[in-house]
């Protein structure tokens, strides 16, 4: 076994020992390189979060309320790269926002998540190092849903996505909209 698929190895088992007990994620493995060793992942996050706002066409408009519309289950994919762990070659993850059938999924309202667009799902983690392990990101993944972790401000790092920061910062934080997990 090569070293690369050692550390897929040492993933996979620290997926299934931190999450084994978990009633809020659930992990499976959907592809598997020639050695055995897991590539390709799918998380459900069963976490109540925002999946969206009310009056979505007039966001960011003065005077219109954008109240949060909640779901209970996000699915995400995370691809691991052939290169991995290198640097450069570093995970993928992205909630899903389509269905097989074609039907749009709701996916996660949240400054750190594409809402909008054609990389919408994508998930940027801010890992504090290039060798975070997939397990630290599910479960900071598992914060933003609940809004316990989120960069709302146009600064660095950045959100992913500027719109809902916008929101965050003008009515989801002003009217205790994302504080939701506090009641």
């Amino acid at each position: 076994m090569t070293g690369k698929d050692r550390r897929l190895m040492f993933e996979y088992d620290a997926l299934l020992s931190r999450l084994g007990a978990r009633k809020d994620i659930r992990m499976r493995v959907l592809a598997r390189n020639g050695a055995g060793a897991p590539v390709r992942y799918r998380i459900d996050y069963l976490i109540r979060s925002i999946c969206a706002v009310g009056n979505l066409e007039r966001l960011g408009e003065t005077e219109v309320e954008n109240p949060p519309v909640f779901a209970d289950s996000f699915p995400m994919e995370i691809d691991i790269p052939c290169d991995y762990p290198c640097i450069d070659a570093q995970p993928v993850y992205r909630f899903l926002t389509v269905s097989e059938d074609g039907e749009s999924i709701p996916h996660p309202w949240h400054p750190n998540i594409r809402w909008f667009g054609a990389f919408a799902g994508r998930v940027c983690v801010n890992a504090p190092d290039s060798y975070s392990g997939i397990v630290w990101c599910v479960e900071r993944i598992a914060g933003y849903l609940k809004y316990d972790i989120y960069h709302a401000l146009n600064e660095p790092p950045y959100p992913e996505d500027q719109h809902v920061a916008a929101w965050v910062v003008r009515q989801g934080e002003p009217r205790g909209w994302v504080y939701f997990n506090e009641k």
